[in-house]
């Protein structure tokens, strides 16, 4: 039996947006969980528009092992009769494909699946965390030294994993459901990769014409300045305020957290923006100076150099996180 991706027994957590008949993301970290019986589902996937490498998933059965596979148009998993949770994740693209404009490219698209039956969902009432950034915190070239002789974009897909960013590593310790928002290449300043507009602009949507749908976060973290370190520090500052105005004019109530750029651009002056902001405000964003802890890393971390980040976040948090 069919159940479409709207079904009951499916569950999705992050920017998803419905498009072309199929629930879509273009953030990794996105997250499906679907709640079946039987001895097996296959997952039906809207690839049109993919080009070669298409983007790559982590699938976990009842809180098992996860794997890795290429999304396909018809992916199936066997597993013993009775009822079961799969949990898909969406771990990496390439970032150079349309991940913003149509026709998407960067993209995972779950149309539904085949299945004997449904079964139900568990409750998840785990507070939110929201992660804004750049490429950081999308996981790219995470695993580069494993591709060092292939080219940049061919092997992109498996260099890179959302999963063992600072980001989601820091939300899986807090136990937190993890809304994640990181394109490569994106600034406070200007767009980035896969056509995606500058950060304040971005933030809104899914992707173009789809704003996004989920509830207030609990949580928010930015973490933005990499990709600005090319202008001035007034034209950080400026586009910075804008896009601290749009979170909270968006979110009122959330805890929002500014994490400096780990590669030291412009701490000081974040710092006093937070500062200026909460006093004109009577608000009480935190500001935390993570300037330093890029050190003796390359620009974009690699697994153990997220861990590192993490770890020094977590002691952040720890008296900021309920």
């Amino acid at each position: 039996m069919f159940f479409k991706f709207d079904h009951v027994s499916v569950r999705f957590t992050g920017r998803f947006a419905e498009c072309g008949g199929a629930m879509t993301a273009t953030t990794t970290g996105a997250e499906i969980e679907i709640a079946f019986s039987g001895d097996n589902i296959v997952l039906s996937f809207n690839t049109e528009n993919y080009q070669n490498p298409v983007p790559h998933i982590y699938m976990q059965l009842d809180g098992g092992d996860m794997f890795e596979a290429a999304i396909s148009d018809f992916m199936r998993v066997n597993t013993k009769s009775g009822a079961h949770l799969l949990r898909i994740i969406y771990k990496s693209a390439v970032e150079a494909q349309s991940r913003f404009y149509h026709p998407l490219v960067g993209k995972i698209a779950f149309k539904g699946y085949f299945a004997e039956s449904a079964a139900v969902l568990p409750e998840d009432n785990r507070k939110t965390i929201e992660f804004v950034g750049d490429s950081i915190t999308e996981g790219v070239l995470i695993d580069v030294e494993l591709y060092d002789n292939a080219g940049p974009q061919e092997t992109r897909p498996f260099v890179d994993d959302v999963t063992a960013t600072y980001a989601y590593l820091t939300a899986q310790h807090f136990g937190l459901k993890n809304l994640h928002m990181g394109y490569g290449a994106v600034g406070v300043t200007h767009g980035g990769q896969g056509m995606v507009p500058k950060a304040a602009d971005a933030y809104p949507y899914c992707f173009d014409g789809a704003p996004v749908t989920y509830s207030h976060p609990d949580y928010i973290l930015i973490n933005h300045g990499a990709n600005d370190r090319g202008g001035t520090a007034e034209e950080y500052i400026t586009e910075y305020r804008a896009l601290l105005q749009l979170v909270r004019n968006t979110h009122k109530e959330s805890v929002i957290i500014v994490l400096s750029a780990f590669c030291g651009a412009f701490p000081k002056e974040l710092k006093s923006l937070v500062a200026d902001f909460n006093a004109e405000h009577d608000d009480n964003i935190i500001f935390i100076d993570a300037s330093s802890w890029g050190e003796g890393h390359p620009l974009h971390p690699l697994r153990n150099g997220h861990r590192e980040i993490a770890d020094k976040l977590i002691l952040e948090l720890k008296d900021i996180i309920k």
